[in-house]
């Protein structure tokens, strides 16, 4: 007998485009399950065999004296455009992507039990090759100018230091064109929530009539 899942949605967008703040709100208002890859990276940080694979990689410099891995020292050494510094990112993914990426399917297949709903909030879910556990995606659009006033207020970051950062990831205009969805996050994220709200209830009703819900 097939068992219905719940529809999964990958958010997408720049660094400092508020697509946490969107996942949550639409979890208090539509009750979805929101499922966070940082969070899950953070976890992998912590399981022996990912640390011990991270210091043959990166050496014990990038621990602190209990053992734990300091994210800011490895981000020196993977964030960035330089040669050096995507190689060494390279290495990195190839050790935490797919713990991660275990863990995530982990949680998604026990929220299905409780929820219609399922965000995934992956800043690199589409360069990673994530695409196939979600049904479609958002891009949450924000401009360039906003994004670099908020994580300079939330992160302390400078306009190069989110250069730097966003470097190491998909062009912000590539995820756009990727995606199957804008949502403007520019202004209130309770404006941005409602867009989504219009969308899925719309998208959701047409997967229901074509018959597309997802079974396994």
């Amino acid at each position: 007998m097939s068992v219905r899942r719940a529809h999964v949605v990958g958010i997408v967008g720049g660094i400092g485009s508020g697509k946490s703040a969107l996942a949550n709100w639409v979890r208090a208002e539509l009750g979805a399950a929101v499922l966070n890859a940082d969070t899950a990276g953070h976890r992998a940080l912590e399981l022996p065999e990912v640390k011990e694979r991270i210091r043959e990689q990166f050496g014990p410099d990038v621990f602190d004296a209990a053992g734990t891995v300091v994210r800011s020292r490895l981000a020196r050494q993977v964030f960035g455009n330089g040669e050096p510094e995507q190689a060494a990112r390279r290495q990195l993914e190839q050790i935490v992507h797919p713990v991660i990426r275990r863990d995530l399917e982990q949680q998604m297949e026990s929220a299905s039990l409780a929820h219609d709903l399922i965000l995934l909030d992956a800043a690199v879910a589409l360069e990673s090759g994530w695409k196939d556990v979600c049904d479609v995606f958002v891009f949450v659009d924000v401009p360039t100018a906003i994004r670099q006033e908020r994580v300079l207020q939330t992160r302390g970051w400078s306009a190069d230091e989110l250069a730097r950062r966003e470097a190491s990831q998909m062009p912000v205009a590539e995820k756009r064109r990727a995606a199957d969805v804008i949502i403007d996050n520019s202004g209130s994220v309770e404006t941005a929530g409602r867009q989504f709200a219009d969308w899925y209830r719309t998208w959701r009703r047409s997967r229901s009539i074509s018959g597309a819900g997802k079974t396994d």
